[in-house]
């Protein structure tokens, strides 16, 4: 079992940070603009914890910074905390469950969630000028994880090609560069 809780707060604080006016902007992750990729945000946190609850997962709709409302930082905030809080039983990380067609451990889909949260923290950041701070257990659950997922994951196309890095670099910057961004 990981505790998403640290990576949902940071998640939080990312977002609470973001302004209206940087919404169209660009982001690391190339298909999104950073409104959508708040709303990918949003969606994921919802589907991954009815995953951890037993509840159906469909596919959402494509996401679109035209589907933030107002108050939609508080809204993302308490859907984010949500995410975390049915990770935070043990037995959601039991057994497996179908997504969108695709079977897999609800462990791996766990690790999938923790994945999310921490390489679109860091897309959130680099868009807005901001920082990642995330515990070192948290980093190197995710780093644990993407490593041996990405590279062989089941739908490969989600990920960008890895990125090259020196041996000194950073947790964090390791974990993008697998998921094929630049932290250069």
């Amino acid at each position: 079992m990981i505790d998403l809780k640290p990576a949902c707060e940071q998640m939080i604080e990312l977002l609470g940070r973001v302004t209206d006016d940087q919404l169209p902007g660009p982001t690391p992750c190339d298909e999104y603009t950073l409104g959508a990729l708040v709303d990918h945000v949003d969606q994921g946190s919802v589907r991954f914890a009815a995953v951890a609850r037993r509840l159906e997962a469909g596919a959402g709709p494509d996401p679109s910074a035209e589907r933030l409302g107002p108050g939609w930082r508080d809204s993302i905030a308490q859907d984010v905390r949500a995410l975390g809080a049915a990770w935070d039983d043990p037995t959601a990380w039991e057994g497996s469950s179908d997504v969108g067609g695709l079977e897999l451990s609800n462990e791996l889909w766990g690790k999938i969630a923790l994945t999310e949260l921490v390489v679109h923290a860091w897309d959130v950041a680099r868009a807005t000028g901001q920082v990642v701070r995330l515990p070192d257990e948290t980093l190197r659950a995710c780093f644990e994880h993407v490593r041996v997922f990405v590279p062989r994951a089941p739908v490969p196309e989600i990920w960008g090609r890895a990125v090259d890095l020196d041996a000194g670099a950073t947790l964090l910057d390791r974990i993008v560069a697998i998921t094929g961004r630049d932290p250069g």
